[in-house]
Formats: structure tokens, sequence, C-alpha cells
């Protein structure tokens, strides 16, 4: 993951409002932050997605909400040294596609489903894989689900 992953992670505090992160998020040109307590301890993340369910579609104020309140945890933890295939499988397996990476307990980088694939074509197939044996988390659907039938076709 080392050569793969994006070591300029911008996190953000749990007692942000959804408004600051999410302008965080437009000026960084990224789709999540790492959510921190006060002493920088990583304890989730945000993502688009959640600010869209969690606060735009149910008509709350950004500004009134915190980003603790509607963050993804606990944070699900990736390693360096963890290979493609691994990566691909605990994504999978916990319906994620940004994976945070730590390395001694410290926040190293972020890798997302689309640097995997981005990192290596064979990745789609390798996930094609994964799914023909394991649940499919409805997230991954539009991902995956449309390049199956052109892979069967070859």
């Amino acid at each position: 993951m080392r050569d793969i992953m994006n070591t300029d992670v911008i996190t953000v505090s749990e007692d942000a409002s959804v408004r600051e992160a999410a302008r965080l998020m437009s000026e960084k040109n990224v789709g999540c932050l790492v959510v921190v307590r006060r002493g920088g301890e990583p304890v989730g993340i945000i993502t688009e997605r959640d600010i869209l369910v969690r606060v735009v579609a149910e008509g709350k104020d950004p500004d009134a909400v915190k980003v603790g309140w509607v963050m993804s945890s606990p944070i699900v933890r990736g390693r360096p040294d963890m290979g493609l295939e691994e990566a691909a499988r605990l994504m999978t397996s916990k319906g994620i596609k940004k994976l945070p990476i730590f390395e001694g307990g410290r926040l190293v980088g972020i890798i997302t489903l689309t640097d995997l694939v981005r990192s290596q074509p064979y990745v789609v197939e390798l996930l094609e894989d994964i799914l023909a044996t394991e649940p499919l988390p409805p997230r991954f659907e539009k991902l995956i689900r449309p390049r199956i039938p052109l892979r069967r076709m070859r």
C-alpha cells in the first residue's frame, strides 16, 4: 500500500461543524476526512456520502451538526505492508471505499477503492473474484456489477 497510498491525509476535529468539513473537502478536493479527537487521535471518517445521507437528505442544519455525530466509526484500519488483495478484501467485507493506513498506531496515509483500481487494472478482476464468493455491499454495485457481464463475454 505504501506505493499507492496518499500520505497527505486531511483531518478534521470531531467538534467541527459539518459545513466546516464540507468546505475543507471542497478546498482540498477530497471525498473524505479522517476525524480526530482533540489530542489528534483518529476516531472515524466522514465522507461526502455521510454528509449527503445523514445531514442534507434529513434536512439538518450543517452549521449545527457536528462531524462527530455523523462520522462513520469505529475507523477501519489498513497497514502499509498489506497486499492489494488483502486491502480489497478488507474494504469489500467492511463495505467501505476509503481505507486509512496506520503504522505503529499512527495515521500514515489513506487509500481509496479508486486508488486500488488505478494502481493495478487487474484489481477490478480481483474484486470480481472476491465478490463471486462473498456478498456484494450495495455501495459497490455501480462500481463492479456493470463490468461483470463485459468480463464474461471475453
